[in-house]
């Protein structure tokens, strides 16, 4: 294949019989579904949908895309792609800094595991090879003493570590896969598939001036002023030390969705967090614990905020106070103690599990002890910081009650005898919106297909910011009517995002034509901006295709009775719940799909099949 961007290169990693196979990208496969997201479904896809999440048959992928690691802006991103053993769909989870750069400059797109090591080992990628190490020595011990080791092991400099901690070891179904010691790929259960196969670490080492070249140079350098400009616009929320993003980082939203009755508060039993909201909040870090703003590969954005609370019980020094960790272990969980969501996030990272997922399984098991469900002793109650801080340690090592909450949100209610008290959408917890009070975001969480989840179509980007690839458009997040044609966009321009592999925020600010010219640019290959909704239309059918073989057919699109039958009670949207089957019907239509099934006519048009 002789396209720009690419390295062209995909090791094959048989973990059981310890071989490591190099093969190229099909041509075909790479014009279909582009790189990272797409190629991983792919190929996912291809290795069967029946295949077991913790079955040595199944596999894992690690992938760059076509953009990833080249001079286009916020191209830092790497897509983990696998089955999921929490939901049991296909997934995909994505982490930022640096390994995904440095995975390309190391000449590779991607890696992809297969079987079961007969005892724990760790990757080592540089110019061009894999080799595999023993990780004995490694296996126990937490995020950041491994990342720690291996960086001294190999040489700090130009040197990126992924790696899980006990929880993906013990096989907590939302255990996730570390970044840097603070980036992760958070969702999904990935660092689970990986504790299963006994891989504990993958180190990559790769130098910038290695970087893809674009093949058009002229072009290249044309269209990547009109990123640019788009991106410095002051009225968008990514404008270098100007937009919300890069002063106050993700947590910028606290406040906002706090006031627009849509941050779901002591497990959504309220829709907000009231005045409380402003002690978690993005702004209230940066006046108080922020102490640096880190960024990512090709990124002037710099949303991650480093932290470090002096102190008190819970000092820590972290990056970074996410929005939706912050709520998860915040106001979720009853908790506005900014230095113990700072500490619960970092613990979450050490132990290597999903700092959302987290939040949404201790808030269940806070409103089961508050109904008096729990045994005596066994109990968590609503903002015990402490207690959260020792349930995070029972369910990483799976201990007592928290064997049953490292199941994930989900099943961990069905389990307690409490299905309604879980928060999730296929198994998966909520993030940080309620569909009363943005309701675009609650049909997306029941058509996403890696269970519910606020980056398969970001529609707050339209409900609550008023960017729509770009400053202006903003609708109401009240309206149910036109928000299934709205998600059936974005969802397909997020796909896309994550094909190229660049961070949506980009979306915030960037055209399609803008994406399309870039595309363009770097591999040579004639692209325009229908080409690449196309491409994100057929991987997000692909995705669906995979788990109505699973079984996710009609009537799996669905959400908790809470946001369907329980208004909300606070200002911003009192009186509210979320029409989801008015919203279904409107989406179903705008995707061609049957009660939420891919027809045979729709994947023949898409040239799935």
């Amino acid at each position: 294949m002789q396209l720009g961007g690419y390295a062209n290169k995909v090791a094959w990693i048989d973990l059981a019989q310890g071989t490591i196979e190099y093969k190229p990208i099909a041509e075909e496969d790479a014009r279909k579904y582009i790189g990272a997201r797409g190629l991983g479904v792919k190929y996912v896809f291809d290795n069967g949908p029946q295949v077991e999440a913790l079955s040595p048959d199944n596999i894992l992928c690690f992938l760059n895309g076509p953009l990833t690691g080249t001079d286009v802006n916020l191209s830092g991103r790497m897509a983990v792609v696998t089955k999921s053993p929490l939901t049991g769909t296909v997934t995909d989870s994505h982490h930022g800094g640096w390994s995904a750069a440095r995975l390309k400059w190391a000449g590779f797109d991607g890696l992809v595991f297969k079987g079961k090591a007969e005892k724990p080992v760790y990757a080592y990628v540089e110019s061009g090879q894999v080799t595999l190490h023993d990780a004995s020595d490694l296996w126990g011990k937490h995020v950041h003493e491994t990342i720690k080791i291996l960086q001294e092991r190999h040489g700090g400099k130009d040197l990126s570590v992924i790696t899980i901690g006990p929880a993906g070891e013990n096989l907590v179904k939302f255990a996730n896969w570390m970044n840097e010691n603070d980036r992760s790929s958070g969702r999904g259960g990935t660092g689970c598939v990986g504790g299963s196969k006994n891989l504990k670490a993958i180190v990559i080492k790769g130098v910038h001036s290695d970087r893809p070249r674009p093949v058009d140079k002229e072009a290249f350098k044309a269209a990547q002023k009109v990123a640019l400009q788009q991106l410095m616009d002051e009225r968008v929320l990514t404008a270098p030390r100007k937009g919300g993003l890069s002063v106050y980082g993700t947590n910028v939203l606290t406040n906002i969705t706090s006031n627009m009755g849509a941050l779901p508060t002591r497990n959504a039993q309220v829709t907000s967090f009231g005045e409380r909201a402003e002690l978690i909040s993005g702004e209230h870090v940066k006046a108080t614990i922020l102490v640096n703003d880190p960024t990512c590969h090709a990124c002037p954005v710099a949303c991650k905020k480093e932290v470090e609370v002096k102190e008190g019980p819970f000092k820590v020094h972290m990056e970074s106070v996410e929005y939706e960790p912050a709520w998860s272990v915040g106001a979720m969980c009853d908790n506005d103690d900014i230095g113990a969501v700072a500490y619960m996030i970092d613990r979450a990272n050490d132990y290597g599990f999903d700092a959302i997922e987290i939040g949404t399984v201790l808030s269940m098991y806070m409103e089961y002890t508050q109904r008096g469900c729990a045994v005596a002793g066994e109990g968590l109650m609503w903002g015990d910081t402490h207690g959260m801080v020792r349930m995070a340690h029972m369910i990483a090592f799976r201990e007592g009650v928290g064997n049953i909450l490292a199941e994930g949100t989900g099943k961990a209610a069905a389990l307690l005898g409490v299905p309604e008290l879980g928060m999730h959408a296929k198994g998966q917890g909520i993030p940080a919106y309620d569909p009363r009070g943005i309701k675009g975001m609650g049909l997306g969480y029941a058509t996403s297909n890696r269970g519910a989840c606020h980056l398969r179509g970001y529609s707050p980007a339209a409900e609550v910011a008023g960017n729509v690839l770009g400053p202006g458009g903003k609708v109401d997040p009240l309206e149910w009517e036109g928000k299934g044609k709205l998600l059936f966009i974005f969802q397909n321009v997020h796909a896309m995002t994550d094909c190229l592999d660049v961070c949506k925020f980009s979306t915030f600010s960037e055209s399609l034509d803008s994406f399309a010219a870039q595309f363009e640019a770097i591999t040579g290959l004639p692209c325009t901006a229908g080409d690449l909704l196309t491409a994100g239309e057929r991987v997000y059918n692909l995705e669906r295709y995979y788990n109505n073989l699973n079984g996710f057919r009609e009537g799996s699109d669905t959400l908790p009775k809470r946001f369907l039958e329980e208004a909300s009670t606070m200002p911003g949207s009192k009186g509210h719940v979320c029409e989801l089957d008015q919203m279904l019907a409107e989406y179903y239509e705008a995707r061609g799909w049957v009660n939420g099934v891919v027809p045979e006519a729709k994947l023949k048009e898409l040239g799935i099949i």
